[in-house]
C-alpha cells in the first residue's frame, strides 16, 4: 500500500520504483490518496509517500528498488 497524494514528486517516483518491481516479482498494489482522509492526513501529513508491506511501514520519502525487491523474495 503507498499512501501519497495527488501532485507529489516523491509519491510519483515512488510508484514508478514499486511498478518496476511488481513487473519482475508480481504483488498487490493499491495507492491511497491521504488528501481526502482526515485521519491519514493527521497520521502522515508531510511524511509522504509512505509504503506498507503487509501491514509494516517498510519506506517513507523514498522507495529502495533492492531492499523492497528482498522484502518481497525474502531474499
Amino acid at each position: 500500500m503507498l499512501y501519497g497524494k495527488k501532485e507529489c514528486c516523491l509519491c510519483d517516483q515512488a510508484m514508478e520504483v514499486l511498478q518496476k518491481v511488481q513487473a519482475s516479482v508480481p504483488f498487490d498494489l493499491e495507492k491511497r490518496d491521504i488528501s481526502d482522509d482526515p485521519e491519514l492526513m493527521a497520521e502522515f501529513g508531510l511524511k509522504i509517500p509512505v509504503v506498507f508491506v503487509d501491514d509494516l511501514m517498510v519506506f517513507k520519502y523514498r522507495v529502495n528498488e533492492n531492499r523492497l525487491l528482498a522484502l518481497l523474495t525474502g531474499g
